[in-house]
């Protein structure tokens, strides 16, 4: 019986779910290629700023394919050989596909701000997050005080829960350290109008003054000019810090302009109803030019929406259209509060905040059992600190 060679590229929520689905069938030969030994749960990686452990934000892709029929590259996919379907990799290996899947993610976007990628903490990996943590510890450690601002740019979903988050975490540190009757401040710095500008005006004015009511600045309307090693530029003015969150921006994958697909304005691949950029090649995810990109539960959606059409495909039936769906957003601040956007509905407090505890759930049985990603959700409450001082209150 002649297989079908499906190639994902990518191990994030996109690539992963994809991969689950397809594994099932035997009349497929299945390959995933990405470059890292984990998926990364990208959600809950500021938890990682503020204590928990690393396992609160990964999970092995051993275990997550455990019994599973598929091979995994480890590896970056650098060229694709349309005539050939043929994808080379960075460690030159050439895998053959009769359809690709690329669910590659976006990377950080600096819009070319001085300073900004050489000095500022970088949050969007594992390690960039255990970075910040411990330039926290290792500041108090030397000086034996905090920094005066801690600036988080970018009013988003990562900023706003970071410092909703970092607000309480400081507070807990400088206690473990006996550092009392210091002044701080948690800054968030947003180019738009109004936080969480994907969001409605409401939405983001109920963040806004929750963050306020935690005592942290927020600054709309500000644009980030520069960064050197001890001071911010915004909007003209200097602002003393060692300590910059750089959380804003966001841009496709280079590697969709540098193999000659078809970008839209907006820099994301061009797609037909079935997420096809090309005949056999599909985009999901973050790199698609879709309604709401950009997101987890769209990246899910996709993955599983391709993965019906190639089954669909194989079985000899027609394919059917993508339609998209508005995810339900929802945006911790603090201890036992969080924003909800659900279609037409916004509502806020403790209830959003098992709302999120349920869509953690969710996401993580997107991926594994239940029984696995119950345990998984739990993890988020593991500390794991290597600061000694602060280990000792653990």
């Amino acid at each position: 019986m002649h297989k079908q060679k499906i190639v994902i590229v990518g191990g994030g929520f996109g690539g992963i779910k994809a991969a689950l689905k397809l594994a099932r069938r035997s009349d497929i030969d299945l390959t995933l290629i990405c470059p890292n030994e984990d998926f990364r749960y990208y959600p809950t990686l500021f938890k990682i700023v503020t204590g928990a452990s690393r396992s609160a934000a990964s999970i092995p892709l051993n275990e997550i394919f455990k019994d599973k029929d598929l091979s995994i590259i480890k590896s970056s996919v650098i060229s694709i050989d349309r005539k050939n379907k043929t994808l080379v990799t960075e460690n030159n290996l050439s895998v053959i596909y009769d359809k690709v899947i690329f669910a590659i993610g976006a990377i950080t976007n600096y819009f070319n701000i001085e300073g900004m990628e050489k000095y500022s903490f970088n949050i969007k990996t594992q390690d960039g997050a255990e970075k910040l943590k411990d330039h926290i510890h290792s500041q108090l450690l030397k000086t034996k005080t905090p920094d005066l601002n801690y600036v988080i740019v970018g009013g988003g979903p990562t900023g706003v829960e970071l410092a909703g988050s970092l607000n309480e975490y400081l507070k807990y540190v400088l206690k473990c350290h006996s550092i009392e009757n210091t002044k701080y401040h948690i800054d968030v710095v947003e180019a738009k109008p109004y936080l969480m500008p994907r969001m409605s005006k409401d939405v983001g004015n109920k963040i806004a003054k929750r963050l306020k009511n935690l005592g942290i600045k927020v600054y709309t309307n500000a644009l980030v000019q520069g960064e050197t090693a001890d001071e911010l530029t915004i909007n003209n003015k200097p602002v003393r810090t060692h300590t910059v969150v750089w959380t804003a921006g966001i841009a496709n994958n280079p590697f969709f302009k540098d193999n000659g697909f078809v970008l839209m304005k907006n820099g994301l691949v061009a797609v037909d109803v079935y997420l096809q950029s090309e005949p056999d090649i599909y985009v999901i995810g973050d790199n698609a030019n879709t309604p709401f990109s950009g997101m987890a539960q769209t990246a899910l959606r996709d993955a599983s929406f391709v993965s019906k059409n190639i089954v669909r495909g194989i079985e000899g039936k027609n394919p059917v259209a993508y339609k998209p769906s508005r995810p339900v957003s929802v945006v911790p601040i603090g201890k036992n509060w969080a924003a909800v956007n659900w279609g037409k509905f916004n509502f806020y407090g403790f209830l959003g905040l098992v709302l999120r505890q349920v869509a953690d759930l969710r996401g993580f049985s997107e991926i594994e059992p239940l029984d696995k990603a119950t345990k998984q959700l739990l993890s988020e409450y593991t500390t794991n600190e290597s600061c000694e001082v602060c280990a000792i209150n653990q």
